[in-house]
């Protein structure tokens, strides 16, 4: 094994995947539930992850779809929403940075995630308050969805990754939650290892000895 690719939520990072639709149901004023199916039926995160439209898009879109007129313009600032946004995010372990870190020059060292800017702001935010390097200088390279327009598990982002690191397949360890994309990725015969809690990716590089 010469290459290790790692997911970013719940993968380095933890994450409540609940947690925005509770925070703006709570701004909006509406329950958890109405807030679920409004989101769902609009899409557009999927469009801002997959790079459709900008952070500016982003946020207006999650205003015309729950704001009241009633509203005080400060109440959806940019700020507001880019906070309930991010707080899908938990608390970073600097410990698997670290394990990260230790990798290097053992391995290549690669980031995909299917993500988006805000959220990536905030990770390397955090990692700057804690004295850690950003994300993007943790890795040989990162391909976030947002940037190469493409969602796992769709088969084309990992074979764009394949093709664009001149990565062989057989040589390559995939580290992700979903198994979806575990799927997926060891369909085109990488080495992909679901992660489930409780164990961490720590675990998992000890097991394989990396």
């Amino acid at each position: 094994m010469k290459n290790i690719i790692f997911d970013l939520g719940d993968v380095i990072i933890p994450i409540d995947l609940r947690a925005p639709l509770r925070n703006f149901a709570q701004l909006a004023n509406r329950t958890e539930a109405e807030m679920e199916a409004l989101w769902k039926q609009h899409g557009i995160w999927k469009q801002y992850e997959t790079g459709l439209v900008d952070d500016e898009a982003f946020r207006a879109a999650v205003r015309s779809l729950v704001r009241d007129e009633s509203d005080e313009p400060d109440r959806w600032a940019d700020e507001i929403i880019d906070t309930a946004w991010n707080s899908v995010l938990l608390d970073l372990p600097v410990e698997r940075i670290e394990r990260i870190q230790s990798l290097k020059g053992k391995y290549r060292l690669f980031l995909l995630s299917n993500t988006n800017a805000i959220h990536i702001r905030e990770v390397d935010n955090r990692l700057a308050e804690l004295g850690q390097p950003s994300l993007e200088s943790l890795f040989d390279q990162v391909y976030y969805s947002h940037i190469v327009r493409m969602l796992k598990p769709n088969p084309d982002i990992y074979g764009y990754v394949l093709e664009q690191a001149n990565l062989e397949p057989s040589e390559t360890l995939f580290l992700d939650d979903n198994l979806l994309n575990i799927q997926a990725a060891a369909a085109l015969g990488i080495r992909a290892v679901q992660v489930v809690a409780p164990k961490t990716i720590l675990d998992y590089l000890d097991e394989i000895g990396a």
